[in-house]
């Protein structure tokens, strides 16, 4: 069984429905270049629809006792545990992913079920103390109302479930609008897991539809009082200023341009495994994806050698072959825009120490050095198959060029020292970093978010409380209050 064809519908109020607009979304697999389905975009009246019932659904599943809530929950795993062999052929087929990114996904989500089933009881009050006699302090945590949520491509099931779930568990209404390529597994795949697991009708609604069709109406709608959104840097840029001038809130998860720091005394073997993984999983199209390596002169040499040796070794091809390292890009048009960076960075002095081709979306892995300080590719996110080598000397250089970029996510440092480590990633400009470990990991109750261009606001744990929730003070007066007049 496939969701892809029997899903290709709006979710708006409890009904599947075809979308009033007047053209379709049309769902290509990224290898074959097959259609898999077309969806009739949903139009600015459906998207009112659709916050409406959220809206009108988010006060009775507010006042739920949250021991309810959270058996939802609980039934959407054990829903997506059932059907993941499914489920992992319909990620492959949508989103050109491998058996093992499949696999990473579905296991990113379950645990995200996992976290929102204990987000239920979360939301707490507080009692404060007043400097006035006879004065009690309440603060409740409530739900803001209705979210909305904006998903990206690359981790369609895991990014709209890591904000969707959390915000269900913790009593508001949702509202998604998976990506325009993966309307399917980041959008009403989960409208169905929902649907099976028993949220009311209503609660959930998910809209397949693009800004031609909509302009801005998803975040201007007056109903959500926060916006989700994870992609991009530059839409990024343009969502939290629509929202900041309707006075919303935002959570922006953005790109990045991570760099792994291999110091002098690191186990290079290990952080060659680390390095491969941390810019090859998914074909490079991961936010939190080590674009740079960047290795102390002492053992650079090494270190190059086997790490161009082993990136070598990753077979490039069909995401169904349980063999395959690398499939497919997201379209065509990404890997030829990442090939023409490529082609520009060695006409502007960079080697090629590895390279292959591109053809179609199939994009082989490509490794660059010898890069010009100054070279723009260095500073940009790089979704794909490419990695940046660059030497350097000694820690304070490592740190200067880490920080080199307009982003700030993710990162990594290996070295034998473990307290060196975290000297030197304490340095580092990002919201996350790990030491001897890849730049790639999300844990479900650690805030996970950036600095600088990379986002704004954090998820997880309490973060993702914060982030859905607003507080209310109410004060009782027990006694009489004395007023000057």
């Amino acid at each position: 069984m496939s969701y892809l064809s029997e899903l290709a519908l709006q979710y708006i109020d409890g009904e599947w429905r075809e979308g009033s607009g007047s053209w379709d979304i049309v769902d290509v697999d990224p290898f074959t270049g097959d259609k898999i389905a077309a969806i009739t975009v949903a139009t600015v009246d459906e998207v009112d629809q659709a916050y409406r019932a959220a809206a009108l659904a988010q006060k009775e599943w507010a006042a739920t006792n949250p021991y309810t809530r959270r058996l939802v929950f609980e039934r959407a795993l054990r829903i997506l545990e059932d059907r993941e062999q499914e489920i992992t052929r319909d990620i492959i087929t949508e989103l050109g992913g491998t058996a093992v990114k499949a696999w990473f996904e579905l296991s990113l989500t379950k645990d995200m079920l996992r976290e929102a089933m204990q987000l239920s009881l979360r939301a707490e009050g507080r009692l404060l103390p007043s400097p006035v006699d006879g004065k009690e302090n309440r603060l409740y945590r409530l739900p803001v109302g209705v979210v909305g949520v904006i998903s990206p491509f690359n981790f369609p099931l895991f990014l709209s479930m890591k904000a969707v779930a959390p915000a269900l568990a913790l009593g508001n209404g949702v509202v998604l609008k998976p990506h325009q390529e993966t309307p399917v597994v980041g959008g009403t795949l989960i409208a169905k897991i929902f649907e099976e697991a028993g949220l009311p009708a209503g609660l959930l609604n998910v809209v397949v539809t693009d800004i031609a069709e909509i302009g801005d109406a998803f975040i201007e709608h007056p109903v959500p009082k926060v916006i989700s959104f994870t992609g991009s840097d530059k839409v990024g840029r343009h969502v939290a200023t629509v929202a900041a001038s309707h006075f919303k809130r935002t959570v922006l998860e953005l790109g990045g341009n991570s760099a792994l720091i291999v110091l002098d005394d690191a186990d290079v073997d290990y952080a060659v495994d680390a390095a491969v993984f941390s810019r090859f999983v998914h074909q490079g199209q991961v936010c939190m994806a080590a674009n740079r390596v960047l290795v102390d002169r002492a053992v650079a040499e090494e270190f190059t050698r086997k790490f161009v040796a082993k990136v070598a070794t990753l077979k490039v091809g069909d995401p169904r072959d349980p063999a395959t390292h690398i499939g497919p890009l997201i379209n065509p048009v990404q890997a030829d825009a990442l090939t023409a960076q490529v082609d520009q960075a060695i006409a502007a002095g960079a080697t090629a120490l590895l390279r292959g081709t591109t053809t179609g979306s199939l994009m082989s892995p490509v490794v660059l050095g010898d890069l010009p300080a100054d070279a723009p590719i260095l500073r940009r996110e790089l979704f794909g198959p490419v990695v940046l080598v660059v030497p350097f000397d000694g820690e304070d250089e490592a740190v200067r060029i880490a920080n080199d970029t307009p982003f700030g996510l993710s990162g990594a440092v290996h070295t034998a020292d473990v307290e060196r480590g975290v000297r030197v990633a304490q340095r580092i400009e990002t919201g996350m970093i790990h030491v001897n470990d890849g730049t790639i990991a999300d844990e479900p109750v650690v805030p996970f978010g950036g600095e600088k261009n990379s986002g704004v606001g954090r998820l997880n744990g309490d973060a993702t409380v914060d982030a859905f929730t607003t507080v209310k003070w109410i004060s009782i007066q027990h006694g009489r209050s004395r007023f000057p007049f």
